[in-house]
């Protein structure tokens, strides 16, 4: 009876050891985890903390102990039992125990191999889900376009005093993970780097805050001190970096809108948008210099007064045969009133450069075009549109742009079978807008004599010359294709009306597409304020102990799960 009963009690005991072990291990574990997790929440022997992290902890380490214990006892009480149990049910049941490890070794080598797939694509794909209002985090096209793009190296070097702000390093990490090591950042504080500062020529302050975009022998500096560094600041810098400046020159000196104007007439807005995007704007007297530039990517001529002299119109018209390139911005036709006739002076203003542009197969007619469906306030002679032929370069993704007092273009059928016209934009309505003929402000549309709508305000003009087997030295010296285009407007490019609507992306697409540029242009944007949630160091620890812990239970579940279903 006594043997009996003995070993009814061992069974028991075995039996409850079996359901409770597994139980007592994912207890210990918790309650060990817990208490190391306090320790390194608080980061410091309080009173509080202690008592209680360190119950915690002892408790943990307790269990920890008499798990160890009974496990042990477990083991030798199997190992003094006698094994009476047939040769073939051994085997089966050393077969099950060595499927069991498989499967646990298999689970955990899958597990590292998801792992490392998982972050291995995470990293090299270029899809990013940004949830922030202001997509903060996500650059824009024309940015990554201009990256993936790069071919020379750039360096950019961040001088911030102090912890530098979370934004700033997601800002250079999406810069080096798109340029595909091309470019390569660094933050460095010039207060406890103080030599390495000196190597800028930095006279250091408390408040530095510069990003200095290097490229070859190139340096351009972005000053945020007193704003937040954006996108368009940091790529505008890495494309005047890394790009060969383009040189546009301004004609002068027949009344046109000047580049260093800064009333609403003039042209600074402009020029500095152009600056922006590595293009340098020089002014140019043709009559003085008698001749255009050798390093002229662009001509502009940005809405005469007067008439050029036939020596400048010989040289302009010398220079695009050569396959210059150019841009004309025709102002309008004078109007008046029938009580005040137009003077022989009055009919000569604005010229409409036709001596020019008949070689190239355009005509601008002395006419007024008006729309009185689409216009910008009350002026009918102001007309608005979206009606743009596509052109990838110039027109994709614009948003309406207007013109004061446009003048219609026509196209000549006699003209050389290389050149190849296409209208940029014409009014948006068909039977509300016309060119109107009659400069005396009677706006009355007349069949037979006003252009009926759409009128095209603006065209593109390529002429492409061919070259014939010639040598390798011919080829270097070959002519590029003539690249013209014509508005009949020279003020929506001034600095009263350029950041209006689409008119500044306009204006920079046509001079981009001249001097034949492979990137986007970039626009400064409004600047986005963004909230932010500054936490403390022990709020900081709280998340990460938060975010260690979740998927730590969950294995510690899992086993505890495996470890059940093994016993039973």
């Amino acid at each position: 009876m006594t043997i009996n009963s003995n070993k009814k009690n061992k069974n028991i005991n075995q039996l409850m050891l079996k359901k409770i072990s597994p139980a007592f291990i994912g207890l210990a574990v918790f309650i060990f985890s817990l208490g190391l997790s306090l320790f390194y929440i608080e980061g410091q022997l309080a009173l509080l903390s202690w008592s209680i992290a360190s119950g915690l902890t002892i408790s943990g380490g307790v269990s920890f102990i008499l798990l160890l214990g009974l496990t042990i006892k477990r083991s030798n009480a199997a190992a003094k039992s006698v094994d009476i149990t047939p040769n073939a049910n051994y085997k089966r049941s050393n077969t099950k125990r060595w499927k069991q490890v498989l499967i646990a070794l298999t689970m955990v080598i899958g597990s590292l191999v998801f792992l490392a797939i998982s972050h291995y694509v995470a990293n090299s794909m270029t899809f990013r889900w940004d949830v922030t209002e202001a997509k903060q985090h996500t650059l824009s096209k024309n940015s990554i376009e201009f990256i993936s793009k790069l071919n020379k190296e750039v360096e950019l070097t961040a001088l911030y005093v102090g912890l530098p702000p979370k934004y700033l390093q997601d800002l250079f990490k999406e810069y080096e993970r798109l340029s595909a090591g091309l470019i390569t950042t660094q933050i460095v504080d010039p207060i406890e780097n103080i030599s390495f500062a000196a190597k800028f020529g930095n006279v250091v302050n408390g408040k530095e805050r510069k990003v200095i975009v290097q490229s070859g022998s190139v340096r351009k500096d972005v000053d945020f001190t007193d704003d937040t560094l954006t996108e368009e600041k940091l790529t505008n810098a890495i494309a005047r970096a890394s790009r060969s400046p383009r040189q546009v020159y301004f004609l002068d000196g027949h009344g046109e809108y000047s580049i260093s104007n800064t009333d609403n007439v003039g042209l600074a807005s402009f020029k500095q948008l152009l600056k922006d995007n590595n293009i340098q704007s020089n002014s140019l007297m043709l009559g003085i210099a008698q001749s255009i530039p050798v390093d002229c990517d662009v001509l502009i001529i940005a809405g005469p007064r007067t008439e050029l002299t036939e020596q400048e119109e010989t040289l302009i018209v010398e220079y695009l045969s050569a396959g210059g390139n150019a841009l004309f911005l025709i102002e309008h036709s004078v109007v008046t009133t029938p009580d005040k006739p137009l003077t022989a002076e009055q009919e000569q203003q604005n010229p409409s450069l036709n001596s020019i542009l008949n070689q190239w197969g355009l005509n601008v007619q002395s006419d007024v075009v008006v729309d009185l469906t689409n216009h910008v306030g009350d002026d009918v002679g102001s007309p608005a549109t979206k009606n743009y032929q596509k052109h990838k370069a110039i027109t994709e993704g614009l948003d309406y742009t207007f013109y004061v007092r446009p003048r219609s273009i026509q196209v000549l059928a006699q003209r050389r079978p290389t050149i190849k016209l296409a209208a940029i934009a014409s009014t948006t309505s068909k039977e509300k807008s016309w060119a109107e003929t009659n400069r005396n402000l009677k706006i009355e549309y007349d069949h037979g004599v006003d252009t009926p709508g759409p009128v095209p305000i603006s065209y593109v003009v390529l002429e492409e010359h061919p070259q014939s087997n010639s040598s390798e030295i011919e080829q270097d010296k070959k002519k590029s294709d003539t690249r013209i285009i014509v508005f009949t407007d020279a003020d929506f490019l001034t600095n009263v009306y350029i950041n209006q609507y689409s008119n500044a992306q306009m204006g920079l697409n046509i001079v981009n597409w001249l001097a034949e540029l492979d990137y986007q242009v970039f626009l400064s944007s409004k600047e986005i304020k963004v909230e932010r949630l500054d936490l403390t160091s022990k709020q900081i620890r709280q998340v990460v102990v938060t975010l260690f812990l979740l998927p730590f239970f969950f294995v510690i579940a899992g086993i505890v799960v495996w470890l059940r279903t093994r016993h039973q």
